[in-house]
């Protein structure tokens, strides 16, 4: 049967692929950092020597954003040196390898969607680092690479917006959430089932990339604002500036990515991001 390797399992979209894996035909083997080690180069030569793996979804990355401007070395280690390894140590073997990575890729002073060719740009030490993992992908040299961007992920596993949200909906009556920041949220399951279903069609020479986001554009400020309406809480959302809640990390004001590539291959309609945000909130 085929085999997959899902990394960074406990995540939010390696529980999601994890829920969801009853439902195709594979065999799959997760691991975290304490069953495997990607920043150890013999430790995933030695596991993949010891399990016949057909294809790697990596899923594991160090996602602390504004940690990140400190905790530089760690950071590197697993968005970017993790996948030097990933990949060559799947070259000997001929193993396909799904890999996800950001829209902190890009500087987030655009107005149009960012394509797939728009010139990266990072504004932090995280967007950086992806930066550099995407480039180590991109020129291993491999065949039937699959490279996803995505943007805002949230889940009904891990700790994530919209769970925030719903904790601080609870506890105050109002709170301030940033309106100058635009993107598109994206259901971590929703994501989970487009990688699934793309499986059986990797078959290519190099690497693909695409971008995955659920549709619809939104600001902080509304996807919080929706969370409260659809889940009755009273807690008022207030618009605040960037400006007036800073971070140790640069954040994009534009992360909207461009799905041209995606719905082409992936020939099915990607539901909305307030379709999905319902969906995860029944779960929740």
């Amino acid at each position: 049967m085929y085999k997959i390797l899902v990394t960074g399992s406990k995540g939010q979209l390696g529980s999601e692929i994890s829920f969801l894996a009853d439902g195709y035909p594979y065999q799959f083997i997760y691991t975290d950092w304490q069953e495997l080690d990607l920043t150890n180069n013999s430790s995933i030569e030695d596991f993949l020597s010891n399990n016949e793996i057909d294809l790697i979804i990596n899923c594991a990355a160090y996602t602390a954003v504004d940690k990140a401007e400190t905790d530089m070395i760690a950071a590197d280690n697993i968005n970017h040196v993790a996948i030097k390894h990933l990949v060559q140590a799947s070259k000997r073997k001929g193993i396909k390898i799904i890999h996800i990575s950001t829209d902190y890729v890009f500087d987030g002073k655009g107005f149009r969607p960012y394509s797939i060719n728009t010139p990266r740009n990072p504004q932090n030490v995280y967007g950086e680092t992806k930066m550099k993992g995407e480039d180590a992908f991109i020129q291993s040299g491999l065949d039937n690479l699959m490279l996803i961007r995505t943007s805002w992920v949230y889940s009904s596993f891990g700790n994530n917006f919209v769970k925030t949200m719903l904790r601080l909906g609870a506890e105050r009556e109002s709170i301030g959430v940033i309106d100058d920041q635009v993107g598109s949220p994206t259901y971590a399951r929703d994501l989970a089932r487009f990688i699934l279903e793309s499986i059986p069609k990797i078959d290519w020479n190099g690497v693909k990339i695409f971008h995955f986001t659920n549709e619809g554009i939104c600001s902080w400020f509304d996807f919080a604002k929706a969370i409260m309406d659809d889940k009755g809480l009273i807690c008022k959302v207030l618009p605040i500036p960037t400006e007036s809640y800073p971070t140790p990390a640069k954040r994009p004001h534009y992360s909207v990515l461009d799905k041209l590539e995606t719905r082409k291959f992936y020939g099915k309609e990607i539901p909305h991001w307030r379709d999905a945000l319902e969906e995860c909130l029944e779960l929740l």
